[in-house]
């Protein structure tokens, strides 16, 4: 055969037009289109539901005002956060599997669309009862969006570009603490606390409508599903948050204490029933022989538990100790949202050249310092423009903890490991959330009695409005005493993340996108 790059005139031309007409045929896959459209696409659901979740918080109060108003028990209310977190945590380590199996896509769509309906129910309900029923509903959608968001990263974006896609992951964060705070605030104040579930309507449409657009169809995988696993983990996991949730309750009565005992040795069961599975377990534990996945984890852990504990005190504090609106409440989060909402992309590229210690032992030990500077300033005649300054130190420190932590974890996974990383790690994130709602409860109330004792007995509840000044006072060092829980847990992240390996750059070399990472 003549080479043609030794011809010339005619002959030259016949071969380089059938070799223009069957390159198409000739090449494998079709021109990688950029990610970034279907990562903002996918941000929009993830942006919903971190607002969901910090409107709630500032809602709490007017929530147990309308819906729980004659008791003095402030866990009943923490139910209808906690309840979503359970709903949320339990089914995360299949639902990442069932991206894998029927496509990150598809999954996330059903997700959001029941989150969305959800969010109807619970603008609709009459009793607190109800409410905490959609609640949990909303967590299950939540828990089919949230390991496909992450999936799609791991599997579109190379290693050396996870992390400024990680920032935007982190700053969505740091914009839904000012969206969903301000919004809750002045939705709560002008058309009552129903209204932070109906804004999700309209969010819901324009996301799916987007995502369905945008998102590419990425490959499947094969994978059997451990439904033994799911069950031990569900029951593990129920009794546990239960037995935490409710032992302030009832006296932290022996059957409390074996409640939670069984919890913790089902979840030992669960860990040894998947290291013994001989077909596809449903949490593989040779991801966790990479060390950085194990310690990322770890971290996720003790943030989870960290940003969900701590808005409550603060928030009952500033509402009804302080007497603000959830409004005026919410505004004092501005300075938290900004830093983090600004600095988060700015981590997010720093980390893809750096060790990620360098951003995340500062991070975190930021947010801790935070928490012990608000305790220190939760008093009923501190001046409120004081507490926007541990905001501002929260949100440096929410920058270099979010982006960070989770590039960390997804850096050396690969694209059929994509979905179960992204179950684990949101898995371990979100039961770090559920008892972290579950043991601020048990603290707060246990505070509130060593500082106002027989408040539980009392005629009147906590409804809405300023505390009496007598009761202020006791209220404002009880809540100040819980925020320190927070705190001292996000201390046990700093202490992990120091254990953390700097990737090396040869790890990032290996790494090629699916081949079905384009079109729809």
């Amino acid at each position: 055969m003549t080479d043609p790059s030794t011809s010339s005139g005619p002959a030259t031309a016949a071969p380089t037009r059938a070799a223009r007409r069957n390159a198409p045929a000739s090449v494998p896959n079709p021109p990688a289109r950029s990610p970034w459209p279907a990562l903002w696409a996918l941000v929009i659901g993830f942006f919903m539901i971190l607002v969901d979740t910090t409107i709630v918080s500032v809602a709490n109060p007017a929530i147990k005002a309308a819906l729980d108003p004659d008791t003095n028990n402030l866990d009943n209310v923490v139910w209808v956060t906690s309840a979503y977190l359970l709903a949320y945590a339990v089914p995360l380590l299949i639902t990442g599997r069932l991206g894998d199996r029927f496509g990150p896509k598809n999954i996330y769509l059903i997700g959001l669309a029941v989150f969305t309906f959800a969010s109807l129910g619970c603008g609709l309900s009459g009793t607190l009862e109800m409410l905490i029923a959609f609640r949990a509903v909303q967590g299950l959608g939540a828990a089919l969006m949230t390991p496909q968001t992450m999936a799609v990263i791991t599997r579109t974006f190379p290693p050396n570009r996870r992390g400024a896609a990680m920032g935007l992951w982190g700053a969505t964060s740091g914009v839904a603490m000012l969206v969903g705070p301000l919004a809750g605030g002045l939705l709560v104040d002008s058309l009552g606390w129903e209204w932070i579930f109906f804004v999700n309507l309209p969010v819901g449409v324009v996301g799916f409508v987007l995502a369905w657009m945008l998102v590419p169809k990425l490959e499947t995988h094969p994978h059997r599903f451990d439904m033994l696993g799911v069950f031990l983990s569900a029951i593990g996991l129920f009794l546990i948050v239960f037995g935490l949730q409710e032992g302030e309750k009832f006296d932290w009565a022996v059957w409390v204490w074996a409640m939670i005992a069984l919890g913790v040795l089902t979840m030992a069961v669960f860990v040894w029933q998947q290291a013994k599975t001989k077909s596809e377990a449903l949490v593989p534990l040779d991801l966790f022989r990479d060390r950085n996945f194990s310690i990322a984890n770890l971290g996720i852990a003790t943030v989870g538990f960290t940003v969900t504990s701590m808005s409550l005190p603060l928030m009952f504090f500033l509402q009804l100790a302080r007497g603000l609106t959830p409004t005026d409440a919410a505004l004092l989060l501005v300075p938290m949202a900004l830093a983090a909402g600004i600095l988060s992309p700015l981590a997010g590229k720093l980390l893809d050249r750096t060790d990620p210690r360098f951003l995340l032992v500062p991070g975190l030990l930021l947010v801790s310092i935070s928490l012990v500077w608000y305790a220190a300033l939760m008093h009923p005649d501190t001046p409120i423009w004081m507490f926007l300054l541990p905001s501002f130190l929260m949100g440096v420190g929410n920058a270099g903890m979010w982006g960070p932590l989770a590039t960390t974890a997804t850096r050396n996974l690969q694209p059929r490991q994509a979905g179960a990383g992204a179950g684990i790690y949101n898995t371990t994130r979100t039961i770090g959330s559920v008892l972290g709602s579950a043991a601020i409860a048990a603290f707060m109330q246990g505070r509130l009695e060593a500082n106002l004792p027989g408040a539980s007995d009392a005629d009147a509840g906590f409804g809405g409005g300023q505390l009496p000044p007598a009761i202020a006072d006791g209220f404002a060092t009880a809540m100040a005493q819980a925020t320190l829980l927070p705190a001292a847990v996000m201390l046990v992240g700093v202490v992990a993340v120091l254990f953390l390996r700097r990737p090396p750059q040869s790890a990032t070399s290996d790494w090629s996108e699916p081949a079905a990472a384009v079109g729809h």
